[in-house]
Order: C-alpha cells, then sequence, then structure tokens
C-alpha cells in the first residue's frame, strides 16, 4: 500500500518574507564613499546608495525612471544624482531635478521611489517599507555601543539561508554540541522565557561539564577570570527577538552589567529570500588592564569567526534540505522555538499568492507535521 507525501509545516515559514516596515542596515558606512554610490538589495529589489557633498547619505530605487538604466552606475553631482544614460538627474527624495533635453512647457515625470535613510553604528538604515510609516517606526537603540567601557566588533557577511533559520539557531542554545571542538563541553541548561506579541526572550545557565575545561567561555569575555564563586554560579544568557531584531547577552556569575551584548539583524537579499546579509554588533566589556583588548582583538575575531563558520554550516545545509524538500520537514519539540516560529509567521509577509490564500483562513499558529 502506497503511503501518503509527507506533510510540511503549514505555513511554510521558510516562503514567508521579513516585513519590510522597519529600519534595516543595507550597508556599512565605510562602503559608501563621499560622491559615490554604492548598490544594496533588500528581499531582490535594487536600492542605490549616494552620499553627496556634503556627507549625508540618501537612498532611492535603482532604476531610472526613464529607461529603467541602474541609477548606482550614475554620477554624485552635489546632493543629486544623475543617471549615467541620458543625464537625468534626481533629487535625494527621488523626485526628477532635471532634464538636459526636456522642451520648457514639457511635464516634469515624477521620478522615482526615495527611501528614508539615517547613519548610525556605522551602518547605513534604510526603511525599506511604506515611507510614510518611516517617521514612527522605532530606530534600534544600542546603548552600550557608545560607551568607552565596552569595544565594538563588527560582523556582515552574505549567507545562503533564509533568515529565520538563524533566529532559530542563536535562540536554540541546545546546538552548542555543534562547538564542541571550539567551545569544549558546556551544559546549557533552559532557566526560562516569555513571549509576547512580535517578540519571544529565553534565558539559559551555562556551566561547565564535569571534569572538561571551560575553553572559549573565558576568551571571548577579553580573558577576564573568573573566581570558584562565579564559576559555581554559571553564566546567565539571554536571547530575545523583538521583531524583526535579535539581542544576546551574557552575565557572568556575581556580575551587575552584561559581559557581552549582541545586536544583529538578517536582511533578506534575493526575491525569494534564500539568502540574506548578517549584520551584528557585538560589544565586549574591557578588561580592567588598560590596552589589553586591543592585544587580545585579533585572537578573539578569529574565536568569534570559527563559531560563526560552523553555524553557518548548519543553517546552509538547513536551506539545501528544504530546498531539495520543497517543504519544511522540521519536527521540533523547543517550545521556545515553537513559539519564535509563530512570531515570524506572524509579523511577516507571504512570499507567494498560495500562501497569501492560506493567511486569509489561518491565524498563523505553526502547525507541526505528523
Amino acid at each position: 500500500m502506497p503511503q501518503e507525501p509527507r506533510r510540511g509545516n503549514d505555513p511554510d515559514l521558510r516562503r514567508i518574507g521579513l516585513h519590510p516596515d522597519f529600519w534595516y542596515p543595507l550597508a556599512r558606512s565605510k562602503d559608501v564613499k563621499k560622491g559615490k554610490t554604492h548598490l544594496a538589495m533588500f528581499g531582490g529589489e535594487p536600492i542605490v546608495l549616494a552620499r553627496g557633498e556634503s556627507g549625508e547619505v540618501f537612498a532611492m530605487d535603482d532604476r531610472c525612471a526613464h529607461r529603467q538604466f541602474p541609477l548606482h552606475k550614475g554620477i554624485v553631482c552635489g546632493e543629486m544624482l544623475k543617471c549615467a544614460y541620458h543625464a537625468w538627474s534626481y533629487q535625494k527624495d527621488g523626485r526628477v531635478a532635471g532634464i538636459p533635453y526636456l522642451p520648457k512647457d514639457a511635464c516634469r515625470p515624477a521620478g522615482v521611489k526615495g527611501y528614508a535613510c539615517r547613519e548610525a553604528y556605522d551602518h547605513i538604515f534604510v526603511f525599506a517599507g511604506d515611507q510614510e510609516k518611516a517617521a514612527e517606526a522605532q530606530f534600534p537603540e544600542l546603548p552600550n555601543f557608545h560607551s568607552k567601557k565596552r569595544k565594538t566588533m563588527h560582523f556582515w557577511r552574505k549567507v545562503e539561508c533564509h533568515y529565520s533559520f538563524m533566529h532559530e539557531n542563536l535562540m536554540d542554545m541546545n546546538h552548542q554540541f555543534l562547538h564542541r571542538g571550539i567551545m569544549g563541553t558546556i551544559k546549557p541548561t533552559l532557566l526560562d522565557y516569555s513571549k509576547g506579541d512580535n517578540w519571544v526572550e529565553v534565558k539559559y545557565k551555562f556551566e561547565q561539564a564535569a571534569g572538561k575545561p571551560d575553553r572559549g567561555a573565558d576568551f571571548m569575555m577579553a580573558g577576564r577570570k573568573r573566581n570558584k564563586s562565579e564559576r559555581k554560579s554559571g553564566d546567565v544568557m539571554t536571547i530575545r527577538t523583538q521583531y524583526p531584531y535579535q539581542t544576546l547577552n551574557i552575565v557572568r556569575g556575581g556580575a551587575d552589567e552584561p559581559a557581552f551584548d549582541l545586536w544583529v539583524v538578517y536582511v533578506p537579499y534575493d526575491k525569494e529570500q534564500r539568502s540574506h546579509i548578517s549584520c551584528g554588533m557585538l560589544m565586549i566589556e574591557k578588561p580592567p588592564i588598560p590596552g589589553l583588548i586591543h592585544a587580545l582583538w585579533p585572537l578573539i575575531r578569529r574565536f568569534a569567526e570559527s563559531v560563526f563558520t560552523e553555524d553557518r554550516m548548519a543553517v546552509e545545509a538547513e536551506q539545501k534540505a528544504h530546498d531539495e524538500q520543497q517543504a519544511d520537514w522540521n519536527q521540533e519539540i523547543n517550545p521556545v522555538i515553537i513559539a519564535l516560529r509563530d512570531v515570524l509567521i506572524r509579523h511577516g509577509v507571504p512570499l507567494d499568492p498560495e500562501i497569501t490564500r492560506a493567511a486569509a483562513a489561518t491565524d498563523f499558529r505553526v502547525v507541526q507535521s505528523v
């Protein structure tokens, strides 16, 4: 007797796009030179960034209203952008500023879509969605970024997977077994988790396995050592997805302030959103010895990159399995991840008509496959 085809989760989270009505970093500040353009992407939509002579960055659709020629090939003229094809010029908001051969009595075309743009934390943030909502949308707050007590490590890399795999990977600390060769044998214990309409937060306690070295933890804290009492108390890690952003911080045993804070967002790159840019800022507390953090920084960076390399291998393998199966067959049992999936589904945007029709008849709860 033939078996029924295996059903995937419904709706399929991997076919839910990230909602555009938020501030997203589309480039690093250093990528947009004065008087130059830079091509950025959000969910398959090309956006040109340009830094005018004043130093201010502006953003608009990367397609000239005339012949759809890419504007990132154009020329920055003062605070305007001129298309390299027929020399149509655009103001910072995307409106046509001038056309060299336009008759005096002719109607001037409207132009292209302009995007609200802000420069902060060494990145260029763009409001990718409904521009009327940009002024009221909350901008990411990173209070420790400017602290003199901390040094920030930046991460910017393209990863070939749906952004949701990254949310799940960071929030489910049971995957530490993956990093056993780097981190040593540590035991994560779920302390508690809570959730709201657009957020999920979880706390883990990390303890050293009996008789095993605690590799990695002290190293990531810039060489800061703990006494026996602090080691016994363990480290408490708090991870929070506040749609669409994600944060992680670690408080060492007995400490009042986190030893480091991570802020990260996963910006969809292609139209199908099977790839994204992982943009992260890791703010590490400086040790009391002056200059020690700078001496250790290259080694800390190498350690962090090694951990991410393993995570990247895992999430890209998950994406490959999804593409081969043409469905999300994950059999999730962690209540934290189930709650996270629910938030990502309800606040995202379906990527194809079939999911859009299904969305009208469901509350977007995660249904696990049998």
